[in-house]
Parts: C-alpha cells; sequence; structure tokens
C-alpha cells in the first residue's frame, strides 16, 4: 500500500496584511525563516503572544504568506491553558469561532473569531487522489507508524488541490498520542 509523510503542525498564526501591520508596524512584510511542505508555504521570522481568557501562550509563529483572514491554530491542550474553547475545523472555517488577542511589538489585535484545533488533514494533488482512490473531502481513517504507541486516526479529511504536495498534518496532541516522533508515514486503512 502506498504510503505519505505524516507532519505534525505545531501552534501557529496566519494574520492579514492590515493585523500584520497593526501587530509589527506599518509597511510590515513577513520573512521567510523555512519553507514548509506545502509549496509557497513558510515559517516566520516574525512571533506574536496569543492571548486567552485564562493564560499567554508567548512567542507563537506566524506561517506566510498572508492571509485573507487571520487564524489561529492550537491543539486542544493549548486552548485549555488559554481558557478558549475553539472548535475542531478545516483551516480557514473560522466563522463563529473562539476570539483571542494577539499581541506583538507595535500592538495588538482583539479578534472576536479565528481560533480553531484543524481537524487532522491529508494535502493530496488529483494525481495523487487517484493513485489513493479517493476524492477532495472524503474522511478516511490512517494509520501512522513508526511511532512508539500506534494508532489509526479516524475522521481525517482528504483535501485535493493542484496546489498541494502529498503530506498529512497531526497537530502536537495527536502526535505525542501516538508517541510520533522522527520521520512517521501514514498509510489509509479501508
Amino acid at each position: 500500500m502506498a504510503k505519505f509523510i505524516v507532519e505534525t503542525s505545531a501552534r501557529h498564526v496566519h494574520v492579514t496584511q492590515e493585523d500584520l501591520e497593526t501587530l509589527f508596524g506599518k509597511g510590515a512584510t513577513l520573512t521567510n525563516k523555512k519553507n514548509l511542505s506545502q509549496p509557497g508555504q513558510f515559517a516566520c521570522v516574525e512571533k506574536v503572544d496569543v492571548v486567552g481568557p485564562k493564560k499567554t501562550i508567548p512567542g507563537v509563529s506566524i506561517l506566510g504568506p498572508v492571509r485573507p483572514a487571520t487564524q489561529i491554530e492550537v491543539s486542544l491542550t493549548d486552548a485549555r491553558t488559554l481558557g478558549a474553547t475553539p472548535p475542531v475545523r478545516e483551516s480557514g472555517d473560522i466563522a463563529g469561532s473562539a476570539g483571542c488577542k494577539l499581541v506583538g511589538p507595535a500592538g495588538e489585535v482583539e479578534l472576536k473569531e479565528g481560533m480553531i484545533a484543524a481537524k487532522r488533514h491529508i494535502h493530496m494533488t488529483p494525481d495523487d487522489a487517484k493513485v489513493f482512490g479517493v476524492s477532495d473531502k472524503e474522511i478516511v481513517s490512517v494509520k501512522v507508524s513508526p511511532c512508539s504507541r500506534p494508532l489509526v486516526f479516524g475522521d481525517v479529511v482528504v483535501r485535493v488541490s493542484e496546489k498541494f504536495a502529498l503530506a498529512m498534518h497531526i497537530d502536537t496532541d495527536e502526535a505525542n498520542a501516538a508517541g510520533c516522533a522522527g520521520e512517521v508515514f501514514g498509510e489509509i486503512v479501508k
């Protein structure tokens, strides 16, 4: 059976240009620190503090490029630390989600919504989807290995686009539950 890389996605923030300038100053741009597996996506030098009702998580990475809406992706453990209750959703689906405050060196942004726990997902090109026999938005189960506490993740959404590179994303809570470390692979189980 064909396999794909499984990557752990730590807490991060996506920002609009307007919010970036509020946080870092007029004319601010994102500085590429490291390219990510998805084409055109990168981890930035810029970081912000995420402030919840209960606590603050300092130094959270921003991922670029800028987006049409500001979004915060956290694990459910992070959410408990912050005192927030974000829904588990696909990236970009932020309507009615949890709010928080972002604090940067030049200012603050108060968000009424935007915080989610990202639903585990697999990025695929249309050709990858044919190889794996799946379609966009299909829900599958994925066995991950090698891990010290092997398991099968259910409720994994397949996301298909020409713009993607083949990779599954889980959050830090999910990686810890399976004991994932180093290079980890997944395979769809029927």
